[in-house]
Parts: C-alpha cells; sequence; structure tokens
C-alpha cells in the first residue's frame, strides 16, 4: 500500500505583512479634491473632540495634561499613514487608564513612554506574526468583562474632581480608594460640583438639539466661560482648572501654569521626568520590570484597534488590514514617545464620529492630528481655563458608554454559564486586581474556552456492523472508528480514549478521519499513542481518508504504511477493501445488505 499525499495549498501574496495598507489602497483608488474636502471637515470635527477628550485621559492617568496632545498629535499621524484601516482614528483612549496609572505612579512619565515603546515593538512583532486575525478571535465575554471592568474604574477615579473633594492619599486599590472617597465627601466643593453638573447635561442633553456641532465644544466652552464669569462676579467662587493644577518649565527656567505653547520635541524617553520628578536611569533591570504593562498595553491596544477597524468597517462598508493595522499602531506607540506621547490605539467613539462626518481615508485623521497641534500652537493659555470638573463629566459619559451595561445585564440572562463565569472573572478581576493580571487571566480564560469548544465539536462513533457507505457490514473482529471535528488539545484524548476499550477483541482498527480537517501537536500525540496501544495488542491500523494538514502532520511525525501493522488508505473505500482481504471474517451474503 502505498501513501498518496495531496499537494497541500499554497498561499500567494506578500510573503510578510507591509505598512501602510491602508494608504497604498486610497492611492490606488486615486485621491483628489472632493476627497480632501470631505476628509479634512471630518478631520476638523473629530480634532473637536479629541482636543479636550486627550487632555482629559492624560490626566486621568496622572499625567499632564499636554501629553495627551502630544500623542493625539504623533501617534494619530503616524498610525493613519502606516495602518490597515482607512477610517481609523488613533489617539490616548480610555482603555488604558487602568493600565498606565499604576506605571506613572510607580515610574512617571518617563517610565510610562518607556513603557509604550516596548509596547509599540510587540504591537509590530504580532502584526509580523501574522496574528491580527487571532486577535479578533478572542471570546466576547473577555473584551466585554474588560472593558465594562475599565469603564467601572475610570467613573471612580472622576468622582474625586467632579466633586471637588480633597482626598490627601488616593490608594491605588478599589475597594480602599472607594473608602477613601467615601471618607472624603464631607469636602465637597459645590463650584466643582456645579460646573461638572452642568456640563454632564449638555454632554448628555445637546446631541437632542443638534449633531452638527460636537457635544464636547459646547458644553466644555460653556463650562470655561462661565466658571471664569462666577469667579469674576461671585465672591468666593474658585474652580480646579488645567492652569490651576498643572504647570511647566519655560527655556528660560521659569515656571508657568497650564500647558506649554510648542509642538512636541524630540527628546528620550527615560530624560522625561521619572516619579521622583528626576529622569530615569536606562538599564536592563527597568526594561524587564516594564515588559509586563507593555505586554498588557500592547495586547489591549491590539483588541480595541481591532474592534475600532471591524466597527469601521461595518459603517463604511471597507475591509481592513488587520496586521497591516497593528504594523500602523505599533510604530505609533513606537515614535509617539520619543515625543512625548503616551500609549495610543483605534479610539472607537471618535472613529465613529469621522466616519458621520464624512471622513474616508487615512488623511482625516491627518487632519484631526494637525487640528491638535493647531490648537495647542494658538490656544494653549485658554486651554488652562477648562475646569477639572468639566473634563471629569467628560470621560464619565465615556465611562458609560464604554460598559455598555445593556450588553452586559443581557450576558448575564442569556448566556451559558461558561461564557458567565469568564465575563464575570475579568470583570472582577479588572476592578479588583492590577490590570497586567486581569489581561493575563483572561488571555489563559479565552485558551480554555477555545479549548472547551474544540472539545465539543468533536465527535466520535464506534461502528462494529453495518455503515451507511459500505455496501456489507464489516466482517466479524474488525472495527470502523470515526472521528469528526478538530483533533485539538482535550478533544484529541478524548477520541483517542475509546479505542483502549476494543483493543482486547478486535484484530483491525479501521480510523476515519475524512472529518477531521486539522490536527495539532496534542492531537497527533494522542493519535500515534493509540495506534501504539492497538499494535502492542496485535491490532492492526488503517488510517482513511485524510485530509491535507492531518497527512502533512503524519508525514512529518514518522506516521508510515506497515505491512501487517499499519496502512494508510485515500479513501474509506479501500480501507474497507484492505480489511476484508486481510481479515475476511463471517461475512453475511451481499444481496442481505442494505441498498
Amino acid at each position: 500500500m502505498k501513501i498518496r499525499y495531496q499537494k497541500l495549498p499554497q498561499t500567494n501574496g506578500q510573503p510578510w505583512p507591509l505598512p501602510a495598507a491602508a494608504l497604498r489602497q486610497v492611492l490606488r483608488e486615486g485621491y483628489g479634491w472632493s476627497k480632501f474636502r470631505a476628509d479634512a471637515m471630518a478631520g476638523v470635527v473629530v480634532g473637536v473632540i479629541a482636543l479636550p477628550l486627550s487632555m482629559a485621559l492624560a490626566i486621568a492617568c496622572g499625567i499632564p495634561p499636554q501629553y495627551g496632545l502630544y500623542t493625539a498629535i504623533v501617534a494619530g499621524v503616524v498610525a493613519a499613514l502606516t495602518g490597515g484601516a482607512k477610517t481609523s482614528i488613533t489617539g490616548p483612549t480610555a482603555a488604558f487608564v487602568v493600565v498606565l496609572i499604576p506605571v506613572v505612579s510607580e515610574y512617571g512619565v518617563a517610565g510610562l513612554g518607556l513603557a509604550t515603546a516596548m509596547a509599540g515593538v510587540i504591537f509590530i512583532a504580532m502584526g509580523v506574526a501574522r496574528m491580527g486575525r487571532l486577535i479578533q478571535f478572542i471570546p466576547y465575554p473577555v473584551t466585554t468583562g474588560f472593558t465594562a471592568g475599565i469603564a467601572v474604574v475610570i467613573a471612580t477615579l472622576q468622582i474625586k474632581d467632579f466633586l471637588g473633594i480633597t482626598v490627601d492619599q488616593m490608594p491605588h486599590e478599589y475597594i480602599p480608594r472607594l473608602a477613601a472617597l467615601w471618607r472624603a465627601l464631607p469636602t465637597t466643593h459645590w463650584p466643582d460640583l456645579l460646573i461638572g453638573a452642568m456640563t454632564l447635561a449638555m454632554l448628555i442633553g445637546w446631541s437632542r438639539f443638534t449633531k452638527k456641532i460636537p457635544a464636547p465644544l459646547v458644553a466644555l466652552t460653556a463650562a470655561g466661560v462661565l466658571a471664569w464669569g462666577l469667579g469674576f462676579w461671585v465672591d468666593g467662587f474658585e474652580v480646579a482648572t488645567i492652569a490651576s493644577r498643572f504647570s511647566y518649565t519655560a527655556a528660560d527656567g521659569s515656571v508657568l501654569p497650564g500647558i506649554p505653547q510648542l509642538p512636541p520635541m524630540l527628546r528620550w524617553p527615560w530624560d522625561l521626568p521619572g516619579a521622583d520628578g528626576q529622569p530615569l536611569h536606562m538599564s536592563l533591570t527597568l526594561v524587564r520590570d516594564l515588559l509586563g504593562p507593555a505586554f498588557t498595553i500592547a495586547i489591549l491596544g491590539a483588541i480595541e484597534s481591532l474592534l475600532c477597524a471591524v466597527v469601521a468597517d461595518g459603517m463604511v462598508g471597507t475591509k481592513h488590514d488587520s496586521d497591516s493595522e497593528l504594523i500602523g499602531q505599533g510604530l505609533g506607540n513606537l515614535i509617539a514617545p520619543f515625543f512625548g506621547g503616551f500609549a495610543a490605539t483605534g479610539a472607537i467613539a471618535r472613529t465613529a464620529a469621522n466616519i458621520r462626518s464624512g471622513g474616508r481615508t487615512p488623511i482625516a485623521a491627518v487632519i484631526h492630528s494637525l487640528f491638535v497641534l493647531a490648537a495647542v500652537l494658538a490656544l494653549a493659555p485658554a486651554l488652562g481655563y477648562l475646569p477639572l470638573s468639566a473634563l471629569s463629566a467628560l470621560l464619565l459619559v465615556v465611562a458609560w458608554n464604554m460598559c455598555e451595561a445593556k450588553h452586559f445585564i443581557r450576558m448575564l440572562r442569556v448566556a451559558p454559564r461558561s461564557d458567565v463565569v469568564v465575563l464575570l472573572a475579568c470583570f472582577g478581576l479588572t476592578v479588583l486586581m492590577d490590570m497586567v493580571i486581569a489581561v493575563a487571566a483572561g488571555v489563559i480564560l479565552a485558551a480554555l474556552l477555545f479549548m472547551q469548544r474544540m472539545a465539543a465539536l468533536s465527535s466520535t462513533k464506534l461502528v462494529e456492523g453495518h455503515h451507511p457507505r459500505m455496501l456489507a457490514p464489516l466482517p466479524d473482529g474488525v472495527v470502523l472508528y470515526e472521528v469528526a471535528g478538530p483533533l485539538f488539545f482535550g478533544a484529541a484524548e478524548k477520541a483517542a480514549g475509546v479505542l483502549s476499550l476494543v483493543a482486547d477483541r478486535v484484530s483491525i482498527v479501521i480510523l476515519d478521519l475524512a472529518g477531521v480537517p486539522v490536527i495539532d501537536a496534542t492531537g497527533m500525540v494522542a493519535l500515534e499513542s493509540a495506534i501504539t496501544r492497538l499494535q502492542s495488542n496485535g491490532v492492526m491500523v488503517i488510517l482513511a481518508d485524510c485530509k491535507p494538514q492531518p497527512m502533512e502532520a503524519m508525514r512529518k511525525a514518522g506516521i508510515r504504511d506497515e505491512p501487517g501493522k499499519l496502512a494508510l488508505c485515500k479513501t474509506l473505500g479501500e480501507a474497507e477493501m484492505l480489511a476484508r482481504l486481510i481479515h475476511p471474517g463471517h461475512e453475511e451474503p451481499a444481496e442481505s445488505a442494505p441498498a
């Protein structure tokens, strides 16, 4: 009996994924004035939204607001020009806040920049390894648990500035943080609460009047003007603002309030201020300590970036390049820290605003970044008047939209018990534990879910008599064992375990592998063990109807024809004929077999 191998299909296209897939496609399709005008208008609208949000997210991470602006400027341009999604807007997002706060508290802005650059390298490696499609298969309960937990933590962090309360030292753990906020409630500052509540009401209600003018532009402008006016006319009315909370050192050494009226400047990330205000000493130990946060940033960023691209595809009808998008996001995160930026990813809300405003190419994202740059250069002093309670109100709205409470509750009601356990585990770990632990546990839970589902998909059937695909019943001493589904993990053991039950009463076992599309290393080991056990009991094994991937895996594993012990047949019919030839047995007349 000769082994018949089928040639595996060859893949066409580039051997390595290339960056800038979206931009190259746009240029191939042609780019003219009408498209530029639509992109420019959309970019300005998104820039208006990104301007206060970038500052608010930087403040939420515990760093001065200008670093959020630098992130939107640099990462936004680089990711747009080198990524694989046409309409995605890249910048700081709420998903990173929970990860970045511990990094900032221990290593300062310098450590945050270095961790981001390391995450950029991981991003690029995932793209080059073509992991874009794999990231998209992370189970929905895992991503929902993460996002809902992050939303809860972000909302909790905004209570302090929204109410204007005074907390001597904010604990890092969630439960002690809640306790500290509760104890500090008597220190609520009513001017901050008034401005925050007014901003929140406008952010929620403005869209009922019109959607042409972004709600953050109206609400935050009104908050700044109202806070300034009441502070001028009402004695004792004073609110915390960007200028009153943050400052920077000018070129002449003087300390000025607010944010610098300067573009992003090139410098080493580790030369930025550390937790003690001094630059960090670059070392292998520092890189090793930041590897965990960098990995978490990369995983969360990859999930959110590709989810953002999928949402954009659904809105516009386009198709993104996952691997190119990972490379583009990696380049954005690698380059941004050298200009004062930090972790960035595709932002779903800003991307949706871009699409609704008419943006259809990466040029819209570039215009958005240029708008933020122009605002920094022209309006930096005015931005210092923005109340912190108003920015907290903006993040409260972001957190509410992010948590997707209706979907979370619905999953608790209708999802299978295993999915509910994973959902609650990811949610609880995100809220109560360090985000590095939560992401690691989420990846493990996703793998366990995959194993469970693959095992459930696999099925086995033992046939000792008649089979629909055979003309006559099998001879005595010959059994047919059907395996269907991917031979992965636990499924392989389930499929191979039954064979030990028949080894002592048969002389030939036909393994029908027609329903096995793929086999992994675990499945191959289980299959080899089953064959060895059967052969040790004097049972001959016939492998029938192997698909290309399992056949190639068996060839590499050294599974060959062994006369009287092992045979490989192209079809089940050939296997049946060989079994009847070797072991005729006692058969019923052919005419008595079912038609």
